[in-house]
C-alpha cells in the first residue's frame, strides 16, 4: 500500500463555555511520494490538524494509522518515539533555541533520539550544507535573518530522516522572495517514501503540491488531485 497515513472518522472539539467543534468527520489517505498543501482561513482548523497529524494533541475522536499501525492516543511515550523517529515538524515561528547555536540546533534532535553525539554533529553539518549555511554553523537565532532561521528549522526537521514532514505555514512570516527560497528547499525534500503537508494562506505555493486540500466547516474537499 501507499498510504502512509490513514486518517478516519476524526474529529476535534474544544469545550469552553460551549462546545466548538473544529475538525469534523474527517476521513482521508496521504500517500507516499506527494507534498501536500493545506489551505482555510485563520480559525478554520489547519494548526490543530497539523499538531493531531504529529501527535502533538489527540482527537476527540476517530483514529489515525501510520503505517497501518492505529495510533494509541492513551501511550504517549511510544507515540513520542514514533514522532522522533517519523515526523519532522517546521512551524511558521521558527522555535529555535535562542541559547544554542545553529549547529546544536539541528543535533540536539538527533541526540534526544539516541544517536552518538560525533554521529548527530555529523549529519547536521551535512544538513547545513545542504540548505546553504554551513559558514553560519556556530552563529545563534538572534543573529539569523528570517529565512536563514527557517533554512536552520527545515534541517532540523529533516535530521532524523522522517518519512512525514509538517509544516505550518513555513513561510508565512517572510517576504515572497525569501519564501519561494524556502517553498524550493522543502520541496526538493520530498521522495518516494516520504510525504509533505504544508499549511499556507498562498495559492501560489499552494498550486505547486501535487494536491490541495482545503478546510471548510471542519472537513477537507480536495481541490485537485
Amino acid at each position: 500500500m501507499n498510504d502512509l497515513i490513514k486518517l478516519t472518522n476524526l474529529n476535534k472539539s474544544f469545550n469552553t463555555l460551549k462546545k466548538i467543534k473544529i475538525l469534523n468527520k474527517i476521513s482521508y489517505n496521504f500517500k507516499k511520494g506527494k507534498i501536500y498543501s493545506l489551505m482555510g482561513p485563520s480559525g478554520s482548523g489547519k494548526s490543530t490538524f497539523l499538531n493531531i497529524l504529529s501527535l502533538i494533541d489527540r482527537p476527540s475522536s476517530g483514529s489515525i494509522a501510520i503505517d497501518n499501525k492505529k495510533i494509541n492516543f492513551n501511550n504517549t511515550k511510544n507515540n513520542d518515539v514514533l514522532r522522533a523517529n517519523k515526523i519532522g515538524i517546521i512551524y511558521q515561528q521558527d522555535n529555535l533555541l535562542p541559547d544554542f547555536t545553529s549547529l546544536e540546533n539541528i543535533y540536539l534532535a538527533s541526540l534526544a533520539k539516541g544517536d552518538k553525539k560525533e554521529v548527530s554533529i555529523s549529519k547536521a553539518k551535512k544538513l547545513l550544507k545542504k540548505v546553504g549555511l554551513l559558514n553560519r554553523s556556530d552563529h545563534y537565532p538572534s543573529q539569523l535573518s528570517g529565512g536563514e532561521k527557517q533554512r536552520i528549522s527545515i534541517a532540523r526537521a529533516l535530521i532524523n530522516d522522517p518519512q512525514i514532514i509538517l509544516a505550518d505555514e513555513p513561510t508565512g512570516s517572510l517576504d515572497f522572495e525569501t519564501a519561494k527560497g524556502i517553498f524550493d528547499i522543502l520541496k526538493k525534500q520530498i521522495n518516494s517514501n516520504r510525504l509533505i503537508i504544508f499549511a499556507t494562506h498562498n495559492r501560489f505555493f499552494a498550486n505547486k503540491s501535487d494536491c490541495i486540500l482545503e478546510i471548510v466547516n471542519g472537513n477537507i474537499n480536495t481541490i485537485n488531485g
